[in-house]
């Protein structure tokens, strides 16, 4: 039973949700001014972020429960292991815990951005599967601009200010790239593959958005140094952007839905590692490293759970 709700939510993704909230706060703070205050608000933070994402997986299923039905009749709701009711108040009751734990963040913290960016997920959210997602376009969109709310999320412990905003907008842009390789994942022509033009330009807007970190040592955040040689950063930067594209080449190369899939499924992992890397270049090793540890659980549950 506990296996089909982990399996509603898409629980390893979860993970990178975290991942880019923990970026996002260690951005803007120093890893040396932590202490139990700033512990408590970033356990706050993580879980606004991991009720946030799974509320969105719950109701994606909830919105889309007569498309399942026809082509997907082996997940939780078609199959009958979990009621669409019950996956209804699951995914609203998170989102209300979601926004609840951004309130007490910008309530300990004294702002307000906690809150919008809480307000402004729990909008995205409900829009994106009620109406938004069936949009070409737009649905990628949205689901950029909830990760670029998400890692904004965590960096609102300070004063939310442009300065901040390249970042997080980094992240939403590879996400719609993803999202576009994704959208047409299970879609296939006549002789049973994926188009190829939403592979391509997923391809396109995801490795921008890697390359676009590039200028990331000559960024100064509000709160610390560069802790990474910029040679060693671009190289960095040049490695993700030629895995990003080994993996939308595979797709491009070989269309078939299984294949797409494995390298929808990668990408977002991969998100854990891009995230982990901008933290340890801006807030040091230990941050770095504890981002790079959510690598682990994703793995193990990649194998169990299915991603997209």
């Amino acid at each position: 039973m506990i296996r089909d709700w982990l399996e509603l939510i898409r629980v390893p993704n979860v993970f990178t949700a975290i991942a880019d909230v923990m970026m996002g706060y260690f951005v803007v703070m120093r890893a040396a001014d932590f202490d139990v205050s700033a512990g408590l608000t970033l356990g706050l933070l993580i879980a606004a972020s991991s009720l946030f994402y799974s509320a969105g997986m719950a109701l994606n299923d909830v919105f889309d429960y007569e498309e399942d039905c026809r082509d997907r009749a082996d997940r939780p709701l078609p199959s009958g292991r979990i009621s669409r009711s019950a996956a209804s108040r699951l995914g609203w009751g998170l989102l209300l815990g979601g926004a609840a734990a951004s309130f007490l963040v910008s309530f300990l913290t004294a702002r307000w951005g906690a809150l919008i960016c809480g307000v402004g997920l729990c909008v995205l959210i409900w829009k994106y599967n009620a109406t938004i997602k069936r949009h070409a376009v737009a649905g990628p969109l949205a689901l950029g601009a909830c990760r670029f709310f998400n890692v904004l999320l965590g960096m609102s412990v300070v004063e939310l200010t442009v300065n901040l905003t390249p970042i997080a907008a980094v992240i939403g842009l590879y996400i719609v790239g993803v999202s576009f390789m994704a959208r047409r994942e299970a879609d296939v022509d006549d002789s049973g593959v994926v188009p190829r033009g939403p592979i391509l330009l997923g391809m396109a807007l995801s490795i921008a958005a890697v390359a676009f970190l590039a200028w990331l040592p000559a960024w100064q955040p509000d709160a610390g140094q560069f802790f990474v040689q910029p040679g060693h950063w671009q190289a960095f930067v040049l490695v993700m952007s030629l895995l990003a594209a080994w993996r939308f080449l595979r797709a491009l190369v070989d269309p078939r839905p299984g294949v797409v899939q494995r390298a929808v499924g990668q990408s977002i992992a991969a998100l854990i590692v891009l995230d982990a890397g901008i933290t340890l270049a801006v807030a040091g090793i230990v941050p770095g490293l504890a981002v790079l540890a959510l690598i682990v659980p994703i793995t193990l549950l990649r194998r169990w759970f299915y991603q997209t």
